[in-house]
């Protein structure tokens, strides 16, 4: 069982959400999985032009580190997003990676697997985002078991109980992907999106045949 934790925030060890993602692994390594931390900033992924490239070759005009994390995604069985709240939303190092991930999101890269997501903030936003968070994951194909998030402000011991949280989200994590658990109205939201993302490919067979054969192997048109 494999599980990758990926921290959009901007701050390195400093970062309290690097602490919060940090605590979602300790918890599934409790539970007997192999875990990999990511500092998205600490990578060169640079922002999406949406030139369509990656749709009809399944290769980004960039040649930077967003390929490995995806292949370092595609071989896990759980996924972690964390950002600190920044102006209501993702940091621009989180969202960045987000954007790359949509090659992914047509050919539905992930299905099957399990995820969660953390947040920090200083008074507000922190469910938006972990909402926001998970959206994205399904978007992926990923099941998501649940979040965490904590409104920090001036309170350094504020991140002790959010930390809590995250070891017990993670246990989840672990428990879900090992038992298969069934979640039954996001398997349906799951679906739809599959079929919504098939007509998408088929209706670009021409400009997009990278996508069109991927969803063509597995036999899913």
């Amino acid at each position: 069982m494999k599980v990758i934790g990926i921290c959009g925030s901007p701050r390195g060890e400093a970062s309290r959400t690097t602490r919060l993602v940090r605590a979602v692994l300790r918890g599934a390594e409790g539970q007997g999985a192999e875990t990999a931390f990511v500092d998205v900033a600490a990578l060169t992924i640079l922002p999406c032009t949406g030139c369509e490239t990656c749709y009809a070759t399944g290769a980004c005009i960039h040649g930077d580190d967003m390929a490995a994390l995806q292949e370092a995604m595609v071989s896990a069985d759980g996924i972690v997003l964390g950002s600190p709240v920044y102006i209501d939303q993702v940091t621009a190092q989180m969202k960045a990676f987000i954007d790359r991930t949509a090659d992914a999101i047509h050919c539905q890269l992930l299905t099957g697997r399990y995820g969660c997501s953390v947040a920090t903030t200083w008074e507000s936003g922190g469910n938006e985002v972990v909402e926001y968070l998970n959206h994205v994951l399904r978007w992926l194909g990923v099941v998501t078991v649940g979040d965490t998030w904590a409104a920090l402000g001036e309170d350094p011991g504020a991140i002790l109980p959010a930390e809590k949280a995250a070891v017990t989200l993670g246990e989840t994590l672990a428990e879900a992907i090992r038992t298969r658990r069934k979640y039954p109205g996001q398997e349906e939201e799951i679906a739809e999106n599959w079929r919504a993302f098939r007509e998408i490919v088929r209706n670009h067979r021409a400009a997009w045949p990278h996508e069109y054969a991927f969803w063509e192997e597995r036999g899913w048109l």
